[in-house]
């Protein structure tokens, strides 16, 4: 099932994507899978696997508050931008954020949706 909104936390080892709405919350959790190899780039290929499984996490959400810290949004976005496009047309924010529990990340997320939409919606004629 996929909801309109999500706030996805990304770092270098771990991520967790909140697809959510006003009422309910669902949480996915995606992890490194660390391989160590002797080949060059083997950490790059494992952070890649890693960007990869969050944008799959995040299929058929419509927009997508992204957050973490200043390093890896930049990894993020870079990685996103070059090998999945169609992923960075649903990303409607980055926000440089410390480690948050699920409650405030989804509350920083809503208020950042509330505000958002707030502001693209027409103004009615008085």
């Amino acid at each position: 099932m996929s909801l309109f909104h999500a706030v996805a936390w990304v770092d270098h080892h771990a991520a967790q994507v909140f697809q959510f709405d006003a009422s309910q919350v669902l949480a996915q959790q995606v992890r490194e899978h660390a391989r160590y190899t002797r080949q060059h780039g083997s950490s790059v290929r494992s952070e890649h696997e890693l960007f990869g499984e969050v944008c799959d996490a995040m299929k058929g959400v419509a927009q997508v508050l992204v957050t973490g810290s200043h390093t890896a949004q930049a990894d993020f976005r870079h990685y996103v931008d070059k090998h999945r496009p169609e992923v960075a047309r649903q990303i409607v924010g980055w926000e440089t954020v410390q480690r948050m529990s699920t409650n405030e990340l989804v509350a920083l997320a809503r208020r950042y949706f509330a505000v958002h939409e707030g502001m693209a919606a027409p103004m009615k004629a008085g």
